[in-house]
């Protein structure tokens, strides 16, 4: 690979005023408007957790009312679902990193992406707007008939909210998609990229493709809500199934949506501290594209007891069966990468790791829940929290803070005290575990999900979980004081601090704005680390 390293003025010192960031059309500088945005959203979110698990600590749950409560949970899923997880790696380290990885100067559509964060932010403003104003008690997921006929939140508002910032995801998925297909340097074929642009690339064709139907579900809620027609209420010709049929055609997807980036970005760290290729690339390319497309399948499985026919309820748990396939290949290769690997247990590799531990629990569990019998008895309990958090915070949380910190010097100039990274890392995966695996065992007993008091018996397990959520607080909030103070105080990083293949290594810590000076070429296949010989 051939790119030319430059001394100009960085990306980050190319103009210091609030207005040189709000109108900016650099790539790299709406990454860090949106890593600033959803970084917010992320501690208003958690702080709504830390209020339901400290509520869960006793079993009278006496620290708020069950509407607060209920008013709580689902500001909590609505905020890290839609205004953290599904923007957070494409939005993030895709913008800042797709076109330095493609050897683009920009974005294909630089005011098409800066327009995306503005509307992103509109959505935001929306559902805080519902938020402060009295909050919503129908949980993330809007089910009617609470949604269109009972609940006395304001709904209406955070669907709007919700709706706006589906638009801002539609425009990103539409510009990674042209940058893929017309920006590549010259030599960078298909199967040249990097396996993160094949992530990003397969989430925003899942982007695109999907998040309409979404749109269309919550503006039939909102009509049937104000309008009171008959879309799912079944007194006036609705169909009460209508609506998780449409909801869940998004919604599963969407969770493809926030893991397929976060698999993208541990293909590129453990190759990197494993000092090896990744093994088995074009199969890893292939399971990205294989679990997009069998993701739009799989919908019907959170309904197996909603009354749907017991044979779509076959069909959909085959299909289930099926999207584990392509995951567990991925699982395996990169396990076959470590293998006679020279491995660097650095901060980004332990995150890394723990996503490879944490998505695998998260990935078997969800075996359980995809079959017939098991579900009867495991469905709306606490069973499926844990699997929900374990492949979304365990996963996509856990390989977003890896790339933050894999490609923090790239992004700032600037190194982390790496103790403190590794000691965050550990932090975080005990932290978890102890939080969300208690409750994989209080949902095999029977304890319902969504009630803010429980029996005594189940006291234990959730005192070990609200445990476990104080040590994951603080495993978060280090990062945010030492990523900070290296800004100020960090080692100057130079241009490729962990010896790491890729165009976007090749260029200056921090970039350039136009990233480089002239066209890069590249002439060899991906990961071509040189493997060590024992």
């Amino acid at each position: 690979m051939n790119a030319p390293v430059t001394n100009e003025a960085n990306y980050l010192a190319a103009g210091d005023t609030l207005r040189s960031w709000l109108l900016t059309q650099d790539h790299k500088r709406i990454a860090v408007l949106y890593m600033l945005t959803i970084t917010a959203f992320f501690f208003l979110g958690g702080a709504a957790a830390a209020v339901i698990r400290a509520t869960l600590a006793n079993p009278a749950g006496t620290l708020v009312s069950h509407d607060t409560y209920n008013k709580l949970f689902t500001a909590h899923g609505v905020i890290m679902v839609w205004l953290f997880l599904i923007p957070s790696i494409p939005s993030v380290l895709g913008n800042f990193l797709i076109p330095l990885m493609i050897g683009a100067r920009d974005l294909a559509f630089p005011r098409l992406n800066l327009a995306s964060w503005y509307v992103f932010v509109a959505g935001g403003v929306l559902t805080l707007a519902s938020l402060i104003a009295g909050g919503v008690d129908t949980g993330w997921t809007f089910y009617t008939p609470l949604s269109t006929m009972f609940s006395n939140g304001h709904v209406i508002l955070v669907l709007a909210g919700v709706f706006v910032a589906g638009i801002s995801s539609v425009m990103t998925g539409i510009n990674f998609i042209v940058t893929v297909h017309t920006l590549r340097a010259p030599g960078l074929g298909w199967f040249r990229l990097p396996l993160f642009v094949w992530a990003i690339y397969a989430t925003s064709l899942i982007l695109v493709l999907a998040t309409p139907i979404l749109a269309m579900t919550l503006l039939l809620v909102a009509a049937e809500r104000l309008l009171h027609v008959g879309i799912f209420d079944p007194a006036v010709g609705g169909d009460p199934l209508l609506f998780q049929h449409l909801f869940w055609f998004y919604s599963h997807p969407a969770v493809y949506i926030m893991v397929l980036p976060a698999m993208g970005v541990v293909s590129e760290i453990i190759p990197c501290f494993a000092h090896r290729p990744v093994f088995g690339y074009r199969f890893m390319a292939y399971a990205i594209l294989a679990i997009a497309a069998i993701g739009f399948l799989v919908w019907g499985h959170h309904m197996f007891v909603s009354g749907q026919s017991v044979y779509a309820g076959i069909v959909f748990s085959l299909l289930s069966f099926l999207v584990a396939i392509p995951s567990a290949i991925k699982v395996f290769n990169w396990t076959a990468t470590l293998y006679k690997g020279s491995i660097r247990f650095d901060a980004p590799m332990l995150y890394a790791l723990g996503f490879v531990g944490l998505f695998t629990i998260g990935g078997l569990t969800g075996l359980f829940l995809a079959s017939l019998a098991l579900d009867v008895h495991l469905t709306d309990t606490y069973f499926v929290v844990a699997h929900f958090h374990y492949i979304m915070v365990g996963g996509a949380v856990t390989a977003y803070m890896g790339g933050l910190h894999f490609w923090w010097p790239k992004m700032s100039g600037r190194m982390y005290p790496e103790m403190w990274g590794r000691v965050a890392a550990v932090m975080i995966f005990a932290g978890f575990n102890l939080t969300f695996f208690p409750q994989f065992l209080l949902g095999v007993q029977g304890m319902p999900r969504r009630y803010h008091t429980y029996p005594a018996k189940f006291e234990l397990l959730n005192v070990l979980s609200s445990a476990g959520a104080v040590v994951l607080a603080i495993g978060y909030l280090l990062p945010l004081v030492y990523l900070a103070w290296s800004l100020l105080y960090g080692k100057r990083a130079e241009s490729n601090p962990w010896s790491a293949t890729g165009l976007e290594w090749q260029t200056d810590s921090p970039p350039v704005p136009h990233n480089f000076d002239t066209q890069p070429s590249v002439s060899e296949p991906p990961y071509a680390y040189r493997v060590q010989q024992p």
